[in-house]
């Protein structure tokens, strides 16, 4: 005969939850939420966190998962991606001018731009996001080119038994127009994404703010210390014409 299940266990009616959260085996809640108008993702995850670090009971903890932990795992990664793409621009140069000292010359022009970049978010008060790092990429690359035109002319001018200064001189005054055109013409490119309005308006005004300052000290102060950047590491190799 079978066995009633009332002389086993006593059951009764309770209400309890359709479905449990587990998290790494513990028991867990999931919080899902956007940031405001006005506020990128970082700002949101550092509010979020700021609440977990101060306002949870002791024996509480929280993680990411999802586009958040993605975002972490991007944010973290940034510094080895930045300097991959300054040794993949020296390599470049490296092998377009067959010379090591030529692409140090001319990359020494990009921590003005990044000077600058760095500068003009810090005024509108942007945070250091996926958006500040690739505007990062994109003036390194936008800096470089400036020095190119400058250092590629006076190399010429070099050829021809022109001495040290007086080709740089040269340089920086016949490639003046053309950087300052196509420099300006940039900005002015890049200028509707800091005054566009409407859905992911402040991700295209954290690019374009950091575009346009990293491209105003690149230029402005790039136009004087190129030169000087340049004479100064050829006669460190020992280019004493």
């Amino acid at each position: 005969n079978m066995i009633p299940l009332s002389s086993v266990i006593k059951t009764n009616w309770g209400v309890g939850p359709i479905l449990l959260q587990r998290y790494n085996g513990y028991p867990a809640v999931e919080v899902v939420g956007n940031p405001g108008p006005g506020y990128t993702t970082g700002q949101a995850m550092h509010a979020v966190q700021d609440i977990v670090d101060k306002a949870l009971p002791p024996g509480y903890g929280a993680d990411w998962t999802g586009q958040s932990y993605q975002e972490l795992l991007t944010g973290s990664s940034a510094p080895t991606l930045l300097a991959l793409s300054i040794l993949v621009v020296f390599l470049c140069l490296a092998a377009l001018y067959e010379s090591w000292s030529i692409p140090v010359a001319v990359l020494l022009v990009v921590p003005l731009g990044l000077l600058g970049m760095l500068t003009f978010c810090l005024l509108r008060d942007f945070p250091n996001d996926i958006y500040f790092k690739i505007g990062l990429v994109t003036v390194i690359g936008l800096a470089a080119k400036n020095a190119i035109l400058i250092v590629e002319f006076a190399m010429q001018r070099q050829a021809e038994a022109v001495s040290l200064v007086d080709a740089v001189v040269h340089a920086a005054r016949m490639r003046l127009r053309p950087i300052l055109m196509t420099s300006f013409a940039f900005i002015l490119g890049v200028l509707p994404l800091v005054l566009s309005t409407g859905a992911g308006a402040v991700a295209r005004h954290e690019i374009g703010t950091g575009v346009i300052g990293g491209m105003l000290f690149a230029t402005l102060f790039g136009l004087l210390l190129i030169p000087v950047f340049y004479v100064t590491v050829r006669r460190l190799v020992g280019d004493r014409t």
